[in-house]
């Protein structure tokens, strides 16, 4: 029972706190409309004030919260205009941290409207697309992130990109491709949707951890462990939905180029 409980040291404590994220999270995905794009704002300002303080710690309290709120207020407005007429309004608290910080100006502008845009891109899905395949995003996401942590932790072996992300192996890399692909066949009849649905999976399981591994960058620049303490086991909002961001956003471009979902019967 050591070996285990030696492999998965905080196993117990990240458990406990993604029971509570996502019992939040599928409470405001199955209300839908207003709600679910309350909480999506509300994450992004989050998630936007974790990057404030952490690309900027000399930034007055003040001046990072109304960042924070900015993030959720152009979300929340973005959300209610509607793509893509909402879409320079997320632009907005971007601009503003290239006045209001003193340091890294273009990096949290560049990570503020991705995660805009993200949060902006979650609530599209839900409204345009459906439950059913917002949860196969989430599911994706979810089992890619899940899979990466067991494999690597179980099998090892070589490091997929040590000097960004020096936990990551190869091993819980292919997993979380493989899981995507079981994601995408575990839908298929769910959805009616063709064979296509499947390489789109593991294709946003790619972009999820490409997500990930940005946060990992931006954090080994910063010389820092966690986004932030907000989440017990898991660090910052930020850590917990980074293969989010990256996911969200590829799923709009994918949709904005090609007929989605992909060879769906409906």
């Amino acid at each position: 029972m050591s070996a285990p409980a030696g492999r998965f040291p905080d196993l117990a404590q990240r458990m406990v706190s993604s029971a509570v994220i996502a019992a939040l999270a599928i409470a405001a995905l199955w209300a839908g409309g207003l709600p679910f794009l309350g909480f999506a704002a509300a994450a992004a300002g989050v998630m936007a004030w974790e990057l404030t303080r952490m690309l900027d710690p000399t930034c007055p309290l003040f001046r990072a919260g109304a960042l924070a709120g900015g993030n959720a207020a152009a979300v929340l407005a973005a959300g209610l205009a509607s793509l893509p007429w909402g879409l320079p309004l997320l632009a907005l608290p971007a601009l503003a941290g290239l006045v209001l910080l003193r340091r890294n100006r273009a990096l949290f502008a560049a990570g503020a409207a991705l995660i805009a845009l993200a949060a902006c891109g979650f609530h599209h899905q839900r409204g345009d697309y459906g439950m059913i395949w917002t949860l196969w995003l989430a599911a994706v996401v979810i089992v890619t992130d899940v899979g990466g942590y067991f494999a690597g932790r179980l099998i090892g072996g070589p490091k997929f990109w040590p000097r960004v992300s020096p936990k990551k192996t190869w091993a819980g890399t292919v997993a979380g491709w493989a899981g995507a692909a079981a994601v995408g066949w575990a839908f298929l009849a769910a959805t009616g949707a063709g064979l296509g649905l499947i390489a789109v999976s593991v294709l946003m399981s790619m972009a999820a951890q490409a997500g990930d591994i940005g946060e990992s960058a931006m954090k080994r620049h910063m010389g820092v462990k966690d986004a932030s303490a907000l989440i017990p086991g898991h660090g910052g909002l930020m850590d917990r939905f980074d293969g989010m961001l990256g996911a969200s956003v590829f799923l709009l471009l994918v949709e904005a180029v090609s007929d989605f979902p992909p060879g769906s019967a409906g």
